[in-house]
């Protein structure tokens, strides 16, 4: 993962891994505004060739890395990104149950978002 650059894109919505110019992965997320402010993964993907080393993993680090830096919560609907949370808690606090309702209740009122 040494070469593997990792860049936030707030407006997109995306936290991407980059292996010199080409994304090789990323984690599609939203901000969530209330009842309160939250980042919340919904996919982590990985491009098929660069499986196995380690770029979901260093996503999920950086995206509880940008939660402590702006001291916003993270409230994971990614599958991947709960699995992780829960193998790391020293570095993913717990999600609030609150946000973590909310965010389902806005993904479901955004069908086509993500």
């Amino acid at each position: 993962m040494s070469d593997t650059a990792i860049r936030d894109d707030r407006a997109a919505g995306r936290l991407e891994a980059y292996s010199g110019d080409e994304v090789v992965g990323h984690i599609e997320y939203f901000v969530l505004e209330s009842p309160g402010r939250a980042l919340v993964p919904v996919h982590t993907i990985v491009e098929p060739a660069h499986e196995g080393k380690g770029i979901a993993g260093s996503l999920a680090r950086e995206l509880y890395a940008m939660s402590a830096r702006e001291g916003v919560p993270v409230a994971p609907l990614c599958p991947y990104v709960v699995k992780w949370a829960a193998r790391h808690p020293d570095e993913a606090l717990a999600a609030d149950p609150e946000l973590l309702s909310a965010a389902k209740a806005w993904l479901a009122a955004h069908p086509g978002r993500f």
